[in-house]
């Protein structure tokens, strides 16, 4: 029998893994629509806002575009579109590897972080006011989950690239995303 349990004064409700299964579909989708919000208002496909999420994410140090073609699963081929829209679009720039020439690394515009921020800003700061409903160990809990959950996705997204998992013809089973 699953209970509810109290936290710092605040009901947690009992739920199963089927139930985090559920909810977590939603949150992701409702994740993706988000993405698309995002990429468009600032001019951007999400592909683009994804990659440009890196080059931010590398801060300082500018980020090698194969490694970017890497990190979104892309061939440098289309990395270079990306490259191309977010140099045309005032977001990042290219600059030669001073160990490579052969190389090109990509940093942010400054000005371009700052749009990005202050559109991603008020949704960090709920999600902070969020997280500070929860116990250090809780928090803890629910980054480790991200960090496993994470690994997970990128395993899953590996065997659907390769051609492992195969869909079967037909409606999707019911309780499932999409069914």
């Amino acid at each position: 029998m699953l209970r509810s349990i109290c936290v710092q004064g605040k009901p947690r409700p009992a739920a199963t893994a089927a139930e985090a299964l559920s909810r977590m579909d939603q949150f992701v989708a409702l994740g993706i629509v988000g993405q698309q919000e995002v990429a468009q208002r600032l001019g951007l496909n999400v592909t683009d806002l994804t990659c440009l999420g890196h080059v931010l994410g590398a801060g300082e140090t500018p980020l090698a575009a194969g490694d970017l073609a890497e990190l979104v699963d892309l061939t440098t081929g289309a990395v270079t579109g990306v490259l191309n829209r977010l140099e045309k679009a005032g977001y990042a720039r290219r600059r030669p590897d001073p160990a490579d020439r052969r190389r090109v690394r990509v940093v942010a515009e400054p000005a371009a972080a700052a749009r990005v921020f202050a559109v991603y800003q008020p949704f960090y700061d709920r999600l902070g006011t969020l997280f500070a409903d929860y116990t250090p160990d809780e928090t803890a809990v629910i980054a480790d989950f991200f960090e496993r959950a994470a690994a997970e996705v990128r395993a899953h997204c590996a065997q659907v690239r390769s051609g492992e998992l195969d869909a079967p013809a037909g409606p999707p089973p019911a309780g499932t995303m999409g069914g």
